[in-house]
């Protein structure tokens, strides 16, 4: 299954100058849980914005998308995302993607319908930034919500995890609006 994973202020803004603009803890900790042991693609920037020591993210599969000949430790590299999940959906069965950004890659996979769930974090505050998360087309996604979480000592703003998944049609089917009967 390919999926999204992502964490947005309420104006959709999702960093500033190639860096998360929050340091919220439960949901890193959320991130590392449920990507762990899976797949994870993203642009060169959002690799290069990761911290040395912690590249590659470790138990997990690193992806790089680059259209130039980026080479790095700890990462396989491929020229446009689409190469990247039919690589990785014919080599690792058992694993799931998770496509983890930037704004570009992100705004890419969503207007080309490669993603079949989305896990986005909503931190509650407008944030000042340059790289937004692309809006969500209700009309396209139902969401669940998954976790809930409010501000305390370590994490600062209240956030809440929701997931998206498509919906089975374009139109609502349970209500008659627009319909009629004769």
């Amino acid at each position: 299954m390919v999926k999204l994973i992502v964490a947005k202020g309420a104006n959709d803004v999702i960093g500033k100058d190639n860096d998360l603009i929050w340091h919220l803890p439960a949901d890193m900790r959320f991130f590392k849980e449920t990507t762990i042991g899976h797949i994870v693609i993203m642009g060169r920037k959002n690799w290069e914005s990761i911290p040395q020591k912690f590249r590659p993210l470790p138990q997990r599969i690193n992806a790089v998308i680059s259209r130039n000949n980026f080479l790095d430790n700890g990462c396989t590299t491929f020229e446009s995302i689409e190469n990247a999940i039919d690589f990785y959906k014919k080599t690792e069965l058992t694993k799931d993607i998770f496509i983890i950004g930037g704004g570009q890659i992100y705004r890419h996979t969503i207007e080309n319908n490669l993603v079949d769930e989305m896990l986005v974090t909503q931190v509650e505050k407008d944030f000042e930034g340059d790289t937004w998360f692309p809006k969500i087309d209700e009309n396209k996604w139902e969401k669940e919500l998954v976790l809930e979480h409010q501000k305390d000592e370590k994490n600062l703003f209240d956030f809440s995890v929701w997931r998206y998944f498509p919906r089975p049609h374009p139109w609502p089917l349970s209500t008659g609006e627009g319909l009629e009967v004769r």
